[in-house]
């Protein structure tokens, strides 16, 4: 399992703007091939930071995802939205407590 956690850091007069893309193509995400749960959280502190976390079964599910024309669509629509360079990581689960 891929936790792919994204941190996105928007001009504020864009985060609507954000909100209404990752509704629109929430559902065609999750739908990939390897996805297995999709979630969008707001920094409490500064509330122009938006993470999204996306579980992935495979790497190589994750790297489709990001080649597919869904993610072009979506990345070339967000990308101008961006106050800062974006930061992403790939992690797996080390352990957990319930």
């Amino acid at each position: 399992m891929i936790i792919r956690i994204v941190k996105l850091s928007f001009h504020p007069e864009y985060i609507s703007d954000f909100k209404t893309i990752f509704e629109e193509n929430k559902q065609k995400i999750i739908s990939q091939k390897g996805c297995n749960r999709l979630e969008m959280l707001n920094d409490i502190n500064d509330v122009n930071v938006i993470f999204t976390y996306s579980w992935w079964d495979y790497q190589d599910d994750l790297n489709n995802y990001r080649n597919s024309e869904l993610f072009k669509d979506i990345w070339n629509k967000t990308k101008i939205l961006f106050d800062k360079k974006p930061e992403a990581w790939s992690t797996k689960k080390i352990n957990e407590v319930l």
